[in-house]
């Protein structure tokens, strides 16, 4: 994979917050994507029954990623499922960007899973999106 993440420390209380980077904005948005299911439980702990396919388009990119984390976070809780993986593709278009991506995943099982924190919403506190050379970086923070 070509794109990293960690977790920030005294960064918001009551929330988590992580930053990423990769070597391109789709890269970028992997590695957000990875945060964020990693935030909510184990994926190895998570079983591939359960999938719905996702597209969606904006203009910005830094807006197009906080709605495709959102849309995560509103699956967890609509359908009651943690997740294994996302693949995505991200594609320019003539008015924008578009993500095409799968979020596969199972319903939440204390049993099975490690389940680890309830996100509740991504914020736009402390949020940035941009290129720095040619590493692509992220800062985002996460309700919980």
């Amino acid at each position: 994979m070509a794109f990293t993440f960690r977790f920030l420390e005294n960064i918001a209380l009551a929330d988590i917050a992580f930053e990423a980077e990769g070597d391109s904005i789709e890269e970028l948005f992997r590695g957000c994507t990875q945060a964020l299911i990693e935030t909510m439980a184990d994926p190895r702990t998570v079983a591939a029954s359960w999938e719905q396919r996702i597209i969606k388009m904006d203009a910005a990119l830094d807006d197009l990623l906080v709605e495709w984390l959102s849309e995560i976070v509103y699956w967890k809780d609509a359908a009651g499922v943690v997740f294994r993986e996302a693949p995505l593709r991200l594609t320019r278009e003539d008015d924008g960007w578009k993500l095409e991506a799968s979020l596969i995943g199972a319903a939440v099982d204390y049993a099975v899973q490690t389940l680890r924190n309830d996100v509740k919403g991504i914020t736009r506190h402390l949020y940035s999106l941009g290129q720095e050379g040619a590493l692509w970086k992220a800062r985002v923070v996460m309700d919980v």
